[in-house]
């Protein structure tokens, strides 16, 4: 049996546009592929934390940014860019802040965390809307799935494959990204959880979910009074650990999605293997 859907089952839009109109605003591929209550739902989450985030931080979490790398498009590769038109507002209304230096608002590294979980939450929303676009209309996705899935494995890497039934796999992958998070916080002595201090490399690490914010309520910010010898290594593993689990996650959301084409709750082991995509 092929992995594509037969003649008579036409998808219900086009993925790649419902993707990319899910990204740019939050909701409006859920709006393209006809659930506009969805999409109106989604709006309202992503855009509400958001909101809370800057509430929380003044607007000001941009302001941690070296002047020397502000710019027009400084913000592209943080994950509030997971919502551009989040991202466009904040940046047109906030910026990077007054032009004078301000006392940090008490929760402004909550406010960060909020701020950037909206731009992966929309990710998260647009990968739902794109695989609702795959579907025959009326169909609907089995639990969820695979946005849950991506969502899970976000928040803790590996726990999308356990949930796909790929324990060795979601094991692994935990055990690898965690494990070089950790052997990075040692090495820079925490100074790597501190968005303040490294703003890009923070955001990268940021993409290894609950471990890092974990991590970084135990640290607490705390000042850094002395050379860390072994710092820029602990960033570089650090940063290391969220980048690759974003592959971790386009694996999580390419195997889920064949099941959903498949209609069926788990694939056998000889079909897994012929597509590349096995535990």
């Amino acid at each position: 049996m092929s992995w594509n859907q037969p003649q008579h089952e036409e998808p219900r839009a086009q993925p790649a546009i419902a993707a990319w109109l899910g990204w740019l605003v939050p909701g409006l591929g859920h709006v393209y592929v006809g659930v506009p209550l969805l999409g109106l739902v989604v709006f309202l989450a992503v855009f509400g934390l958001l909101l809370l985030g800057v509430r929380l931080s003044d607007g000001l979490v941009f302001a941690f940014l070296d002047a020397d790398l502000r710019g027009p498009i400084a913000g592209a590769l943080t994950p509030e860019a997971g919502n551009v038109a989040g991202l466009i507002g904040f940046m047109k209304l906030k910026g990077f802040g007054p032009p004078i230096p301000v006392a940090w608002p008490e929760h402004i590294h909550l406010g960060s965390w909020l701020m950037a979980s909206s731009g992966m939450l929309n990710i998260v929303f647009t990968v739902h809307a794109a695989a609702l676009a795959r579907l025959p209309r009326g169909a609907r996705l089995p639990g969820g799935a695979p946005a849950v899935h991506v969502l899970a494995g976000w928040l803790v890497p590996g726990l999308g494959h356990l949930l796909q039934g790929r324990r060795l796999r979601g094991v692994l992958v935990f055990a690898t990204l965690v494990g070089l998070l950790l052997l990075g916080s040692w090495l820079a002595e925490g100074s790597n959880l501190d968005r303040e201090r490294h703003f890009y490399y923070w955001s990268g690490q940021f993409l290894a979910g609950l471990p890092v914010m974990i991590l970084e309520a135990l640290h607490a910010h705390a000042k850094v009074t002395r050379d860390i010898a072994y710092a820029d290594a602990g960033l570089v593993f650090g940063c290391l650990a969220g980048l690759l689990n974003v592959l971790c996650l386009l694996d999580v959301q390419a195997f889920g999605m064949r099941r959903v084409l498949e209609g069926s709750s788990a694939l056998a082991p000889e079909r897994i293997e012929s597509v590349g995509v096995g535990a």
